[in-house]
């Protein structure tokens, strides 16, 4: 029976390349100098340092300018994150980098399927989702369905037998 995944999984070398280019950049600019300025990564976690909170978001905006101009979708980064003290005048914020899909996501994304009426099921696997049907052009319709409507994430479709 013919099934493909859906996943939420980032290009962590990408990441890793862009927060290092933007640590690269931190370093060079002059509006910069003299601060606690930097960018650390560890596994999926992005942690910004600054001098306030108006230098995280400049420190932020460089990051997403260097994740777009790697490919990467700036979806993955969850940007909710509350700023917080580190003692003296310093701050720093800790932000996720997405991986898999959440189960409220898994749940629209199977009542999308189930509101489609094609003749597929979909299966919430832990953090993907399976797609199975018989027919081959009714998972290329589901992929294309998906792809169209916005669920706030960038999916990937793989496994497709």
């Amino acid at each position: 029976m013919p099934s493909f995944d859906t996943v939420l999984e980032p290009n962590l070398v990408e990441v890793k390349n862009a927060v290092d280019q933007t640590a690269k950049e931190i370093g060079t600019r002059f509006d910069f100098k003299g601060s606690s300025a930097r960018i650390e990564q560890k596994d999926k976690e992005v942690t910004l340092y600054g001098d306030s909170d108006f230098q995280i978001g400049q420190v932020m905006d460089i990051l997403l300018g260097k994740l777009t101009k790697r490919s990467v979708d700036v979806r993955y980064v969850d940007r909710s994150a509350k700023i917080e003290k580190i003692g003296g005048d310093k701050v720093k914020q800790v932000l996720a980098v997405k991986n898999g899909i959440d189960s409220d996501t898994a749940k629209k994304i199977q009542s999308l399927i189930k509101q489609s009426k094609l003749k597929v099921q979909a299966a919430i696997q832990g953090d993907q989702v399976r797609i199975s049907g018989k027919n081959r052009d009714d998972l290329q319709s589901v992929i294309r369905m998906l792809k169209d409507t916005d669920l706030g994430i960038d999916m990937q479709f793989t496994n497709y037998r």
